[in-house]
């Protein structure tokens, strides 16, 4: 195995006092809150997201949706989980409250397309985390990741957390380009270290 590190930065947000304006979605497509019943739509969306993304390779959990259906897992455990910084995006049908299987591969079920996913928590400091921010490549373009973060910083905003932060990883541009446009501002540079295996 060889050690291959990631150039991450952190970037942070101060949320005292700022706007963050209720966001509009485009026609069709609508926001779930969260509810333990769509924890498996979270985990679909994630992978979907992520799969073919540079992030699979910083954190492997995220190429394959076991790993992705246990990292919502263990993000709903947290003790700092929030479901009001915690969103889903769907588009198609009017969801049931039952929660049905659906197909990883298409990410649809019963004629509702799960894509976009946002997950927060309160941090040991008291401070909001953006856990994963990600939108599936058929649906991006739209301004559906801003508009995830835009309910995440509302979420954060409504339990009088002081500031939030996330860490994207530099390759990301158009992510970066993102966040410095909604206001984060770059804090901080850290490395990931992550085994590869020799080619």
């Amino acid at each position: 195995m060889n050690l291959t590190f990631f150039k991450r930065f952190r970037m942070e947000i101060g949320l005292t006092g700022r706007y963050i304006p209720e966001p509009v979605l485009p026609a069709g497509y609508r926001f779930l809150p969260w509810s333990p019943t769509l924890l498996e739509r979270h985990a679909e969306a994630k992978y979907r997201s992520f799969r073919a993304e540079i992030d699979a390779n910083v954190f492997p959990c995220l190429g394959e949706y076991a790993g992705c259906l246990r990292l919502m897992e263990e993000i709903a455990r947290k003790q700092g989980f929030l479901p009001e910084a915690t969103w889903l995006i769907a588009k198609g049908e009017t969801l049931t409250a039952k929660g049905e299987a659906g197909k990883v591969s298409t990410g649809t079920t019963g004629g509702i397309e799960y894509c976009g996913t946002i997950q927060g928590i309160r941090d040991s400091r008291g401070v909001g985390a953006v856990q994963n921010l990600g939108v599936t490549p058929e649906h991006r373009g739209l301004g559906l990741g801003a508009c995830l973060l835009l309910k995440a910083l509302r979420g954060f905003q409504a339990e009088d957390l002081p500031r939030a932060f996330l860490e994207v990883t530099a390759q990301n541009e158009a992510a970066i380009r993102l966040y410095e446009e909604m206001g984060f501002r770059r804090a901080r540079t850290v490395y990931k270290a992550v085994e590869v295996a020799y080619t």
